[in-house]
């Protein structure tokens, strides 16, 4: 199972928000790319980026950031956060990221998910991010009507490679992975699905390997390696049995 650390960026700084509240936030690292080298070297090949001020204004906002972190030899780098239009997406992929994370966009239109799969084949990943099993948007600000199963199905008939299942009630408070809806979500659709929100031990991980075989190819860990109650290094060697 793929351990895949999170660097969510805020102003610039390394932060953790608490339950996805912009005014909750822990400073961990002053640099992004400070961050994304202290990750590398305890053995991440693959990072998760988030520009959470992207997320809110509706377009990426630290390009310079993440960029940097792109020219790291050896590490491969997935972003998410403000990325709604074509040209938004176009750009993230010009700075080396190897696939970008939809999330507000493809709630809103299908189409224009669509689009962005046939022109970008392999690498458009959905986040859906979720409160109580119904889609939240807008750098979750908003909680919609509509069922996470159900725009996972939609998204993967749009083309999407893969889906980020995070449970926002659970993100960074280290109360363990919503393990119901993510193998609710897993079994919907055929595609690989990544888990995220709530790691808290390396017990949350060994209890989420079982789900490899439903299609669970993975987990993003944040608060849980920047407080040190996981390292990266006992993830990686729990994951890799």
């Amino acid at each position: 199972m793929l351990i895949i650390p999170a660097i969510d960026i805020k102003d610039g700084r390394c932060v953790r928000l608490f339950r996805g509240e912009m005014d909750k936030e822990t400073i961990y690292f002053e640099d992004p790319f400070a961050a994304a080298q202290h990750w590398l070297s305890e053995g991440a090949r693959f990072i998760h980026i988030v520009d959470l001020n992207g997320a809110v204004e509706g377009h990426p906002v630290h390009t310079r950031e993440v960029a940097a972190i792109c020219r790291q030899p050896g590490l491969s780098v997935e972003l998410g956060g403000g990325l709604r239009s074509i040209e938004a997406v176009e750009s993230a992929l010009d700075l080396g990221v190897s696939r970008v994370v939809i999330g507000t966009a493809a709630y809103d239109n299908a189409e224009f998910l669509r689009a962005l799969c046939k022109r970008f084949p392999g690498k458009v990943v959905v986040g859906i991010d979720a409160r109580d099993g119904k889609v939240a948007v807008k750098g979750w600000k908003e909680t919609t009507a509509m069922e996470a199963v159900e725009l996972a199905k939609r998204c993967e008939a749009d083309g999407a490679t893969r889906i980020i299942y995070t449970d926002i009630d659970r993100d960074g408070t280290r109360e363990g992975v919503n393990l119901e809806e993510t193998l609710k979500i897993a079994i919907a659709v055929k595609i690989p699905v990544i888990a995220s929100g709530g790691i808290a031990t390396l017990e949350d991980i060994k209890k989420l390997l079982p789900l490899e075989k439903d299609g669970v190819e993975g987990v993003i860990v944040g608060k849980a390696l920047y407080s040190g109650t996981v390292t990266l290094k006992e993830a990686l060697f729990v994951a890799a049995k």
